[in-house]
């Protein structure tokens, strides 16, 4: 780990690799960053089972999850982010040379949101359908955030967990959905992601608001409804990503969400909310889980540390 942290911080700054054969491709970081999480069977060939924590371990059985898995598991993540793909290509063959006599490659998986500055700061990312995907997310200046993020616990103290699910994204059958029907669906107008009782994306949804023969203006099985909580508790922090990649036999499309979220403990926060998601969300007859890991994401390092010295 310590060649990775070293290359790892040399490019994030504009620096070459220590042993870069392509130096000139390393000096634009392009606002490069590069998390690593470990897997549950890294912890326990690094220090033993008494060091995972408890939710390290794949997520339970949902009903709606179709897993390959060529998308699945993993013992040591590589999340490589910039503005410029070009610098992440360069950054992910560095790291890939440095790793390649003790680790092989389980999958790579691509994704892309707005180009940084085409969008104004603080705008909400829409996934491929559409959506405005990720209006109710605990913010850094809230005060509960780093209770609800980051761990407190013996060697990831100061770190967090990251679940990754790759979901297939039906665009076709989308298509076939009239506006209003996908607005029920998702219980948020396409517009400007407002709840279906509101104005605006972050004004706060009426469930109990009725139409005139009575039923739910936001329908109960929307996906708006079983994702919220009255348990603030269950908050997770969520920066997810797009994926559209070339289409196979007779489809159109091979589009999707990596959804990606960051909580202090994934069996209290993300899976009471996957679970109800999993009962019945109107959102599941276009999308279906394909692919699904979890990873500890140990704290960053002193300068003369490296990453995960809290655990090797």
């Amino acid at each position: 780990m310590g060649i990775l942290t070293e290359d790892a911080a040399r490019l994030t700054q504009g620096v070459p690799a220590l042993a870069d054969s392509e130096p000139e491709l390393g000096t634009v970081p392009a606002r490069l960053t590069i998390t690593f999480g470990f897997g549950t069977q890294l912890v326990d060939r690094a220090a033993g089972r008494a060091q995972n924590p408890a939710w390290l371990r794949p997520l339970p059985a949902f009903g709606i999850d179709r897993l390959e898995d060529r998308w699945s598991g993993g013992d040591l993540l590589l999340q490589f982010n910039a503005d410029d793909p070009f610098t992440i290509a360069h950054a992910v063959r560095m790291l890939l040379k440095d790793a390649r006599n003790s680790t092989t490659v389980r999958w790579v998986q691509q994704g892309f949101r707005r180009a940084h500055g085409s969008e104004r700061p603080g705008t909400t990312m829409r996934n491929l359908f559409g959506q405005v995907d990720g209006t109710v997310n605990p913010n850094p200046t809230d005060s509960d955030f780093d209770t609800l993020v980051w761990s407190s616990e013996g060697w990831l103290a100061g770190g967090t967990s990251m679940v990754l699910r790759r979901i297939a994204m039906d665009v076709d059958k989308w298509d076939e959905l009239d506006r209003p029907g996908r607005e029920q669906s998702i219980g948020r107008t396409l517009s400007n992601g407002a709840p279906l009782t509101g104005t605006h994306e972050h004004d706060e949804p009426d469930f109990e608001a009725r139409t005139p023969i009575g039923f739910p203006v936001i329908p109960e099985f929307s996906h708006i409804a079983r994702a919220r909580t009255p348990d603030l508790s269950q908050r997770i922090h969520r920066r997810a990503y797009n994926y559209d990649d070339p289409p196979t036999g007779e489809e159109i499309s091979n589009t999707g969400l990596l959804f990606v979220s960051y909580q202090a403990d994934v069996d209290k926060q993300f899976v009471p909310v996957q679970k109800r998601l999993d009962e019945l969300d109107l959102l599941n007859e276009w999308t279906t889980p394909i692919g699904s890991a979890v990873f500890a994401i140990p704290p960053g390092c002193a300068e003369d540390g490296y990453i995960g010295d809290t655990l090797f």
